[in-house]
């Protein structure tokens, strides 16, 4: 028995590798030397030693082994070559859809697990900003040619063309890289809070004194705050916090939506379409449009929206009569110059009513997926500029929703012990949240000075306190327009934004917002 352990632990030592190595073999005639220990205990430690040394092997072995970054480079980019057909065989998608797919997919392995309120890891940070980095690299060479003097030797001025980032890409990637610092700097600034936490999911429902605020979002944390609230500080800097993602929601989704309103609508989906607006929004939403009187409110209040598939149903059937009546009107022929003149004017009319329902939709439920037009807008286009920004703000779009969903969690677990009576009605609602006072997702709250000056992005950040680089000026004005822009959108909105429902679909929560198009060819 004592010869079979020996054995043993001598064939571990040569799987190992030790038995090989000189060293080894001195520190095991050492070992042996101590006869005034037992055989079976020399044996034993032997065995012991032998497999310590296969372990701590391994273990250097693996760590050896992890990748480094070019091969990360090398490995990220031949997928994008390929067009993530890994068989070579010239199969793949677009280069523009494998780098929209790229990004999307960091997005959703980086972010996808933001269930708290807390900083990212620095593993996790340090990756996302690495690899986001390798991605957008790509848009240093997207070029376009500008007019240029240059003086000759002779000093005579010359008009030469030369290269510059496009201007699309010079504009919104600096912009959308710091609407990307900010999201995280946000998250950071929860590092050091100690009024809320989260209740582990193994908690009893002693310790849960909470109700949760959507019964839908059961596999999230449910945010603890003290039995008396949380102090005036802690609800202001929430607030504080609230307002800065708001503006970088808005701006992203601002971003986002004129990317997407740039790219060419795709055939395929225009030969899906069916042959005019009444058929594609049906007889009662039709009827209701194309009405004398019409009122976005009073529309929307009759409208069935209490799931995120009938939102999107609804989204999809006011696209697809938008782009059929722009359509009838640009290929219009002039058979009768008073009747075309008239129905023009009633196909703008309807156009407009339709685009107004359309933008209330997407203010009001920024988390519904995206549209069948949305969809196949990305999945065709062939431009690789317009594939990263639009794919880049959305993530963002994604991450700033979440990160305000997550403050209004808080809130609300604030609002319920403040108020307990709501928490019964809370906890047996399955399908809506209640209301509460001042967290509506796209309000600025500014109840103690109406007055003040509207805050932009450059508040927030401090921007403007040290700007020496003139593309970092032009970036912060492009954003605070962009802002400024959004925030008059919503303003205009404002009456018939708050209406119909208090559903609110998540967003990143099911990666729902981070899909990519399926189909491949």
């Amino acid at each position: 028995m004592h010869e079979s352990a020996g054995r043993h632990g001598t064939r571990m030592s040569f799987d190992g590798g030790s038995s090989l190595d000189p060293a080894d073999d001195d520190s095991t005639t050492m070992f042996c030397k101590e006869s005034d220990q037992p055989l079976e205990r020399q044996k034993n430690g032997s065995v012991l030693k032998g497999t310590e040394s296969r372990l701590s092997k391994d273990a250097a072995a693996a760590k050896d082994k992890q990748p480094s970054d070019m091969e990360l480079m090398k490995e990220r980019f031949a997928k994008l070559l390929l067009g993530e057909d890994m068989s070579g065989g010239g199969k793949g998608v677009s280069s523009a859809l494998a780098l929209s797919n790229a990004i999307t997919n960091l997005a959703a392995s980086v972010f996808g697990e933001q269930s708290r309120l807390e900083p990212m890891s620095a593993e996790r940070k340090t990756r996302w900003r690495k690899e986001i980095d390798w991605l957008l690299c790509v848009t240093d060479y997207i070029v376009e040619f500008v007019p240029s003097q240059q003086k000759s030797k002779d000093g005579v001025n010359m008009e030469i063309m030369m290269t510059r980032q496009r201007t699309d890409l010079h504009m919104n990637i600096p912009a959308l890289r710091k609407l990307d610092a900010m999201l995280i700097d946000c998250l950071d600034n929860f590092k050091d809070q100690n009024e809320f936490y989260y209740a582990s999911k193994n908690a009893d429902d002693s310790e849960k004194r909470n109700a949760k605020r959507k019964d839908d979002k059961w596999w999230l944390p449910t945010p603890q705050v003290p039995p008396e609230g949380l102090s005036e500080m802690s609800r202001k800097f929430l607030q504080y916090q609230k307002d800065c993602v708001n503006q970088v929601l808005k701006a992203a989704m601002a971003i986002n939506a004129q990317v997407l309103s740039e790219m060419e609508i795709p055939e395929n989906y225009i030969e899906s379409l069916p042959k005019n607006g009444r058929a594609s929004l049906g007889d009662s939403i039709y009827k209701s449009i194309t009405e004398e009187f019409f009122d976005p409110d009073q529309f929307l209040s009759t409208m069935d929206l209490s799931s995120e598939h009938k939102i999107l149903d609804l989204k999809n059937r006011i696209e697809a009569s938008i782009v059929i009546w722009k359509r009838k009107m640009i290929q219009k022929d002039g058979k009768s110059a008073w009747g075309s003149a008239v129905s023009l004017e009633k196909r703008e009319l309807f156009e407009e009513r339709a685009e107004t329902i359309l933008l209330i939709l997407k203010h009001r439920f920024p988390g519904t997926p995206q549209s069948a037009l949305d969809i196949s807008k990305i999945q065709y286009n062939r431009d690789v500029g317009q594939a990263i920004l639009e794919s880049y703000s959305r993530i963002l779009e994604s991450l700033a929703f979440t990160v305000l969903s997550r403050i209004e969690d808080v809130l609300y677990a604030d609002y319920i012990t403040q108020n307990p009576s709501h928490a019964t009605c809370a906890r047996n609602s399955t399908t809506e949240s209640p209301h509460i006072p001042g967290t509506d997702i796209f309000s600025v709250h500014r109840e103690e000075n109406e007055e003040a000056p509207p805050v932009t992005l450059s508040d927030f950040m401090g921007w403007g306190l040290d700007q020496g680089d003139a593309d970092s000026r032009d970036s912060t004005e492009y954003l605070d327009e962009v802002s400024k822009g959004a925030d008059e959108s919503y303003h205009h909105l404002h009456k018939v934004a708050n209406i119909a429902t208090n559903k609110k679909v998540s967003y990143l929560e099911n990666l729902g917002g981070l899909r990519s198009p399926t189909a491949r060819h």
